[in-house]
Parts: C-alpha cells; structure tokens; sequence
C-alpha cells in the first residue's frame, strides 16, 4: 500500500470520526456534565473560600483542573471546539444529499404512496371530471410551488408540491450552534471582566481584573464626577448614581449617568454600578493617648502618610481603610489599617487596627501609646464592573438564526399532494391525499381543511 493510499484511508477515518453522531451524543453529554460541575461550584471566588471550602486535599486538585473558573478552562474550550468541529462535518457530510433533495433535476411523483395514506379523504361528484381538473389544478397551482397533472386509464392524477427547501432549518440550527459557540469563545479568549472602586473626582486609566493580579489597560481614562445616594424612610438604599466622564487625555468626550439595571456602554466596554462606599477625605486626626499619665497628643493624617509618635516612640504608617473589619470573627465596622515601625529598627514591626466605633480598642494592644482615630469626613467612593465581550454580537446572531431555525424546523413543511380524478357511472370521484415527513396528525388537519376547501370550489362550479 503506496503512502497516497494509507494517506486516504487516514483522512476517512479522520472524517468519519468528526462525522460521528457517537462524538456529538459524547460531547454533548461532557459538556452537560462539567456545566453540572460549574453549577455546583461557585465560579470566580475568593480562592480562601475554595480553600476552606474543599480543604488542602481536593482545593489543589480542582484548582489544577480550573474547576473554580471552569468556562475558561482549556478542557472546556477543548470541548466546544470539538462540538464545532463535529457540527461542521456533519453538515458538509449530509449537505450533498440534503441538496439533491431539495434542487432534484426531476421530481418525481409516486400515486400508490398517496392511495395508501392514512389521509385520504374521499368523496363523489356530478361535475365531469375536465371542469373540476381546470378548478384544482388553478387552486393548488396558486398554493403549490411545483404541479404537475398525470393522465390515468381511468381519469387523472394533479400533484403539487411546496417546502423542499424546508430541509435547510436544520443547517440554520446548526449554524445558530456555531455562532453561540464561536460567541463564547471568542468572549472567553479576548473578553475581560473588571471592578473598580473610584472616589468623587479621581480617574482611573486601568482596571484590576477579577480574581487576577493583573490590570487590564483602558482606552480611555474613566473619572467619577459624582456619586449620589437616596434612602427609603426606613434608611434601605433607594438608588444610588454615579456621574461619570469618559476622557481622551484632558478633553471630555462622553459623560453619562450609571444606575443599577442602566449601565454605560462605550467603544464595546460595558460599565455597571456594582457597588459604593464610604471613603475617608483628605485629611483627619490621630490621638495618642498615654495610658499612665493620659496626656493626649493629636496630629492631622491622611491615608497613605508616615506620622512621628510622641517621645519618639516610632513612625505609624496609615496604610488603609477598610468599610468592615472582623475581629475574632466579630464585624467591628470601618477601620484604619496601620502599621507601627520601632524607632530603633530592632523590634518587628506590628499591624494596629483603629476602628471608629471602639475609640478605647487599641488600649487592649497595651503599647506606650493607646491610638485612635477622630474629627474623619467622608466622601463616597463608586464600585463599577467593569466588561468587555466582544463575542455578544455574534451570540445575539446566533440567537436570532435559531430562532428563525426551529420555527423553520418545527412549524414549515415539505408537503405533497395529490388529487386523483375518476369517472364512473357518471359520476366524478375525488380523491385527496397529503403526505409530509413529519407532524403526521397535522397532516391529517391539513388534508380535511383541502378538501373542504376543494368541496367548496365545486359547489361554487355546481352554482
């Protein structure tokens, strides 16, 4: 056997196995099952909470199997991109047959396949059968696209026929498939899923990535210009507003109100009111109280700033503000995250938390000054997710071809028929017959509500 030939017979067994109904009923079943997984397992959390969740023996296993981010997982990608690749062949496969059905080069019509049906409907009249052909012929010429008339030893034959071309939902269905799936991949590789927290006034030009260390740059820079909050009488949040600038350099060129349900969409990014906060201003003061002597010292601070403590007791950093801080599993509401640096750069350095409600918290540290925190104005901060999926406009496609596919599929038909014409005793007998490769009961309605229809023609001719 020649290489051209063991290359043949390889590309067929390659082709038979991605035309392979097994393959799309495996799939299938794959991608239902690992949607189950993804179901069950919340995607995109705090990675503490997997670990607290499964522990240190399974959180590794499903951490290296991407089952915490799983619709981005390789496997999950690797599946869809076999479903595509099964939809594909199995068109072209079947799309050469499906073809000769729809464009024959004759049509051909069987009269036994319609004397058998279970459709039948039968029925006599005086007319010659010559006036009743002219009547029928012109009634299912103007609803059937293909008729043809048939002479018989005994009378005529008239067959119409509409809907081959109905064979193709299947392929649009097909088609709607691969979009969704091409959809979401091409959202899954180059789409991006953010949150921002802004304070009223500052910008941003980036945007932390969720559950990643990473930034991702923005085309524009993104400035809150104000946040705005109404409450219920019984102090619930009624909505809350931010009023945002989208600028190029230092020129404005958008600006928008962001609501809850009401997001702002800008060059393909998407931009949600997610959440808001309270945010320390710029500056506020920090007492250093002395538990023996109580004497009190005050020094005006800003997050961010390195404050000399009194009789040179060391440097206190304002690392941080947090919204909620627990505390031997207590919230202890907001609080200043600090940190205190010897003076003598011996000791190790040690983390102080200064809540506002407890103003005597830090006394239980015990150090050579007890710190709290006063005279705080806040200003609001605005949380925005911030997304881009540049695969929405082809899943929005997909969704409309699918639509249109099964209604298509379901609803329109390939349907024959055939009206047979006997004379005998002087008489016309009229047989009608409709026949379909599905919705058989629905033919049967099909065929009472012709002959009706047919019968009425008659009793116009007999008038």
């Amino acid at each position: 056997m020649n290489k051209s030939v063991r290359f043949e017979n390889f590309t067929n067994r390659v082709w038979k196995f991605f035309a392979s109904v097994k393959l799309s009923v495996v799939v299938l079943l794959s991608l239902a099952a690992t949607s189950i997984i993804g179901t069950v397992i919340p995607q995109n959390a705090n990675p503490m909470m997997y670990l607290q969740k499964y522990g240190e023996t399974l959180y590794p296993i499903f951490n290296a199997l991407d089952f915490f981010d799983m619709y981005h997982a390789w496997w999950f990608r690797l599946l869809l991109g076999l479903l595509t690749v099964n939809i594909i062949i199995c068109s072209i496969d079947r799309l050469s047959s499906t073809w000769k059905i729809i464009f024959p080069k004759k049509i051909n019509f069987r009269a036994g396949r319609f004397r058998k049906s279970a459709n039948r409907v039968e029925w006599a009249s005086d007319i010659p059968s010559n006036q009743l052909k002219n009547a029928y012929e012109s009634y299912i010429g103007r609803h059937f696209r293909h008729i043809t008339v048939q002479k018989t030893d005994n009378g005529l034959l008239i067959f119409g026929e509409k809907g081959r071309w109905t064979r193709l939902g299947v392929y649009a269905v097909h088609l709607s498939i691969l979009l969704l799936v091409i959809g979401g991949l091409i959202g899954s590789l180059y789409g991006f899923e953010g949150f921002a927290n802004i304070a009223e006034g500052e910008s941003i030009k980036s945007v932390p990535l969720k559950n990643n260390n990473q930034e991702r740059e923005l085309p524009f820079t993104l400035r809150c210009d104000e946040f705005s909050i109404s409450h219920y009488d019984s102090g619930m949040p009624k909505e809350y507003r931010s009023t945002v600038s989208i600028l190029n350099g230092q020129k404005v060129i958008h600006k928008a109100d962001i609501r809850v349900n009401d997001p702002l969409r800008y060059q393909g990014i998407n931009i949600f009111q997610s959440s808001y906060g309270r945010i320390p201003a710029d500056s506020f003061t920090i007492l250093f109280t002395d538990p023996d002597s109580g004497m009190e010292y005050e020094k005006r601070a800003s997050i961010g700033s390195r404050i000399k403590m009194p009789s040179n007791k060391g440097t206190l950093v304002i690392e941080d503000f947090t919204t909620g801080f627990s505390f031997h599993g207590h919230n202890i509401g907001e609080a200043f995250l600090c940190q205190k640096i010897p003076a003598d750069n011996k000791a190790d350095t040690s983390n102080i938390v200064i809540p506002l409600s407890y103003p005597r918290f830090d006394r239980m540290r015990g150090g050579d000054f007890a710190i709290s925190i006063k005279d705080v104005e806040f200003g609001y901060y605005t949380g925005l997710q911030i997304t881009r999926d540049p695969g929405v406009p082809i899943v929005y496609v997909g969704f409309i071809i699918i639509t249109i596919g099964c209604y298509i599929t379901f609803f329109m038909l390939h349907k024959q028929v055939c009206v047979e014409l006997t004379e005998q005793n002087g008489r016309t007998n009229v047989m009608l017959a409709c026949v379909s490769g599905k919705n058989r009961p629905g033919m049967k309605t099909a065929t009472r509500r012709l002959a009706n229809r047919l019968q009425n023609l008659q009793n116009m001719d007999e008038r």
